[in-house]
């Protein structure tokens, strides 16, 4: 542009804008004729303000038909931080997308304080399905395959803002059985070869007097064992020695030393989540299939910063987890517990069933032959009130069976277990397992489906000390009358449901009850 064509600069004075730099500027005064005193002019060659304003105010007022792409201070897309890039706003309402297993989704607007807990009971209210603390909602990231339970008191939209932009993260409404299990008196889930208090005391010490110690005076047991490491550098996997203390979590830099010489810190859980690695031997190269992970907050998207971790065997896996979450929540984790107690006891029809809150324990034999029923103490004579038991059921069912064969035979017998949430249809092996493992591997979790190998026969999937069993169940004709029966005709059922029933009450050939069954619901 020519030196011509503008002829007024603007400069700052000396001392009060920019520096300013030796030689002149434009055709202005040199530097060195200017005084601090005398004030700078400043030429202009628009037009005065107060000409432009009647024009702006002359026009006519025509309505803003987007006043919230205008207006930064109430509009939500421009006032609210993204997806990941802050805090939500109290008092704003977010929407939140939840995803069934079965694929279905529902979009819920919630408030920035809604916790897990009463986003369930959202979506239990509104799918109709039956009300109990085992609903459970479910952070999923499929891009890195890991998992993670929320605990009832955790802030969703807060989670949900932690995601990055473009990740398929959601969530997942679905059972989860062994959520509560920590706290349950029957329940084992600390080995004493992995708490360093029963072998630092050479003593056996049950599940239950560590939970109660814990409640007593707060202090969690500690655990540790040996864990397969992922290193950062390299796609390898080693052992090392870990130990879980009040600090955080310590691993043995000599690999397999127990020397407490050795320990280095490895992670702070207080701002960590722990997670379960869904597929850890297509993603990361697992040796074995119960990996999980532990991901510091300030990881937002990508592997880099995951602290990959692989366990011997499932009930190492549910040890190590279990810990994580007594050390990282606290007491908080027992509250949310007696919360869901007392929901259940201030609306008491809205239980599964009575034989879930049933204790083994509390179990007694009766003998009711005389006019005063009386507990029956001998062993033997407890077998044989057993056997007469189940020698009056099947009489019973050879009742049933004695029935005109139009009954018997009609349709809606053969079909009616279709009805019910525990059958799951033409579902295969695996995807049953991890169906199971998904809703908690609890002792009495099941579900019927049809079986694979054998056209006309069932299959009851059950869960049993953390591995799933499977029992062939086959239809038999007799005299025109049809039953089911798991061993070779021993004991009979009219139809499936009378055998899961049957099973609810005795264990029968299973190794334990049936307690809790699979179910998905469509949102």
């Amino acid at each position: 542009m020519d030196g011509g064509a503008q002829q007024s600069c603007v400069r700052d004075p000396p001392g009060v804008g920019s520096v300013e730099q030796e030689g002149d500027v434009g055709e202005g005064p040199p530097a060195t004729d200017l005084r601090r005193s005398q004030p700078l002019f400043i030429h202009s060659t628009s037009r005065p303000l107060s000409e432009e304003e009647p024009r702006a105010s002359s026009l006519p007022n025509i309505p803003n038909p987007f006043p919230e792409l205008c207006s930064p201070s109430n509009s939500p897309i421009l006032n609210s931080p993204p997806s990941g890039q802050g805090p939500p706003r109290e008092g704003a309402c977010h929407m939140v997308k939840v995803f069934s297993e079965d694929g279905s989704c529902r979009s819920l607007e919630v408030s920035a304080g809604t916790t897990a807990r009463q986003l369930c009971e959202m979506l239990v209210q509104r799918t109709h399905a039956l009300h109990d603390h085992s609903w459970a909602l479910v952070e999923l990231h499929q891009h890195l395959a890991l998992e993670r339970c929320l605990e009832d008191h955790e802030s969703v939209v807060e989670v949900q803002s932690a995601w990055p932009l473009g990740a398929d993260s959601r969530f997942v409404f679905r059972k989860n059985f062994a959520k509560y299990e920590l706290f349950k008196s029957n329940a084992s889930l600390f080995p004493e070869v992995m708490v360093s208090s029963c072998l630092e005391a050479n003593k056996s010490m049950a599940h239950s007097e560590l939970i109660q110690n814990f409640l007593n005076s707060g202090s969690c047991p500690e655990v540790q064992g040996f864990l397969q490491l992922r290193e950062a550098s390299r796609k390898v996997w080693k052992r090392f020695y870990f130990s879980l203390r009040r600090s955080g979590l310590y691993y043995s830099t000599k690999g397999t030393s127990k020397d407490p010489r050795h320990l280095q810190y490895f992670a702070d859980l207080t701002e960590s989540n722990i997670y379960y690695v869904t597929q850890g031997k297509k993603h990361y190269g697992t040796p074995t299939e119960f990996g999980f992970c532990i991901k510091p907050y300030k990881v937002r998207s990508g592997v880099k910063g995951l602290k990959l971790l692989c366990s011997e065997d499932e009930q190492s896996r549910t040890c190590w987890m279990a810990a994580f979450r007594l050390f990282k929540y606290g007491m908080q984790l027992y509250r949310n517990y007696q919360q869901a107690q007392a929901r259940l006891s201030q609306h008491p029809w809205i239980t599964p069933t009575p034989l879930q809150s049933v204790s083994d324990s509390a179990l007694v034999a009766m003998d009711f032959s005389g006019c005063t029923g009386r507990v029956i103490e001998n062993p033997s004579e407890v077998l044989t009130a057993v056997l007469e038991e189940a020698q009056a059921w099947r009489k019973k069912t050879t009742h049933r069976y004695s029935l005109p064969a139009a009954c018997q035979s009609s349709p809606l017998s053969a079909a009616i277990h279709r009805t019910q949430p525990w059958f799951h249809g033409r579902i295969s092996r695996e995807d049953t397992q991890q169906l199971i493992g998904r809703q908690g591997l609890v002792d009495g979790v099941f579900l019927v489906r049809e079986s694979q190998r054998n056209p006309k026969g069932f299959v009851l999937s059950l869960c049993h000390l953390q591995k799933v069993k499977h029992y062939l169940i086959l239809p038999s004709e007799e005299e025109g009358r049809l039953y089911f029966t798991m061993d070779d005709g021993q004991t009979r059922f009219a139809d499936l449901i009378q055998l899961v029933e049957f099973h609810q009450i005795n264990r029968g050939i299973l190794p334990c009850k049936l307690r809790h069954y699979c179910t998905c619901v469509a949102l």
